[in-house]
C-alpha cells in the first residue's frame, strides 16, 4: 500500500484516539484540498526550498533552490530520492505491505483508548480498494476499531459495510453539474451510496466542507436540507458541516503548485444557517 502520511489525533476523524492512515492517490481534484501531495496515484515530489542542493540531481534539474520538474518528468530513476542526507526533495509516499501495515497497526492497541482505533483516509481510500478491505478484514479480526473517511465514489463502496465500525463520508454538492465542474466527478455514485449506506450501517457521519462561492448559501443550505431528506435513510446518519480553511495551502507550493482558490473565507454565522436548515428536517448534526 502507499502511504503518505500517517500519526495519531483524538476524535476528529473518528472516536477516541486513533492512528490516521493517509493512503495515496485521490480520483477528485479539489482546489481547496488540504492534501495535494496525496492526490497523484504514484507520489507527488515535494521540496523544501531552503533545503535543496544542486549536486543532489545529475540531470541539472536544481538551480539556484529552485526544482524544474519539467525535468523531474522525464527521469525514470530520480536518484535524487536515494541521495543520503540531502533533505530538499522527496517523494509524498512509501509503500508497505498489506501485513506490516497491520501490524503496526495491531501494535497500536494500548493507545487506541475512548473507543479509539484506526481510521483509513486519502487521498480517497478506496483506489487502493483490495489493498484497504484486506487491512479492514485483519484490523477486525485483531479486535481493532476500524473507521474510513471517504469521498464515496467507489461503485463497490457497499461492499465494506461489514469492514467498517465508523463510516465518515464527503458530500461536497448536492447538484451533480456543479459537482462535477468543480471536483471533476460527477456525484451521482456518491449520492448512490449514501443512501445506501446509510440505510443498514449504524454509524455514519456525512460530512459537507463550505467552500466560499460553491456551496455556502443560503439557497445552498436548503439544497443540502433537500438532498438529505431523500437520501438519508436510516436512524445512525448525522451531518457535519466543515468551514473552509487554508491549512493545506503551503503544501501546494512544496508541490509545485499554485493554490487555486482565492482569497476568501466563510462568514460568520454560515455553519449555523446549515444546521439549522437540517434541523428544520429533523436531521441530527454535529461537530467534531
Amino acid at each position: 500500500m502507499k502511504v503518505f502520511q500517517k500519526g495519531f489525533n483524538y476524535s476528529q476523524d473518528g472516536r477516541g484516539n486513533r492512528l490516521i492512515l493517509h493512503l495515496q492517490g485521490c480520483n477528485m481534484r479539489c482546489p481547496w484540498c488540504s492534501n495535494p501531495e496525496g492526490i497523484p496515484a504514484g507520489g507527488a515530489l515535494m521540496t523544501d526550498e531552503s533545503r535543496l542542493r544542486e549536486d543532489v540531481c545529475p540531470h541539472g534539474a536544481i538551480r539556484e533552490r529552485a526544482l524544474n520538474r519539467e525535468i523531474c518528468r522525464n527521469c525514470a530513476d530520480r536518484p535524487c530520492l536515494r541521495m543520503r542526507g540531502q533533505r530538499g526533495v522527496r517523494l509524498s509516499c512509501s509503500e508497505i505491505s498489506v501485513e506490516e501495515l497491520l501490524r503496526e497497526c495491531v501494535s497500536g492497541l494500548p493507545m487506541y483508548f475512548d473507543g479509539g482505533g484506526v481510521t483509513l483516509t486519502g487521498g480517497e481510500v478506496s483506489l487502493q480498494f483490495e489493498e484497504a478491505a484486506e487491512l479492514l478484514e485483519g484490523l477486525g479480526k485483531a479486535g481493532v476499531h476500524r473507521a474510513i473517511e471517504t469521498n464515496g465514489t467507489h461503485p463497490r463502496l457497499a461492499e465494506w459495510i461489514p469492514l467498517v465500525d465508523q463510516w465518515i463520508m464527503d458530500v461536497k454538492h448536492y447538484d451533480d453539474e456543479k459537482h462535477k465542474s468543480v471536483t471533476g466527478v460527477s456525484n451521482r455514485t456518491i449520492l448512490s451510496n449514501l443512501e445506501t449506506v446509510s440505510a443498514v450501517h449504524r454509524d455514519m457521519l456525512v460530512r459537507v466542507p463550505l467552500i466560499p462561492g460553491f456551496n455556502d448559501s443560503q439557497a445552498d443550505a436548503e439544497g443540502f436540507a433537500r438532498l438529505f431528506s431523500g437520501k438519508l435513510k436510516g436512524s445512525g446518519a448525522k451531518v457535519e458541516f466543515l468551514s473552509y480553511h487554508e491549512y493545506g495551502k503551503a503544501k501546494w507550493a512544496q508541490c509545485g503548485l499554485s493554490y487555486p482558490m482565492p482569497n476568501a473565507r466563510i462568514a460568520p454565522g454560515t455553519v449555523e444557517m446549515f444546521e439549522s436548515a437540517l434541523a428544520r428536517c429533523h436531521i441530527p448534526t454535529i461537530r467534531t
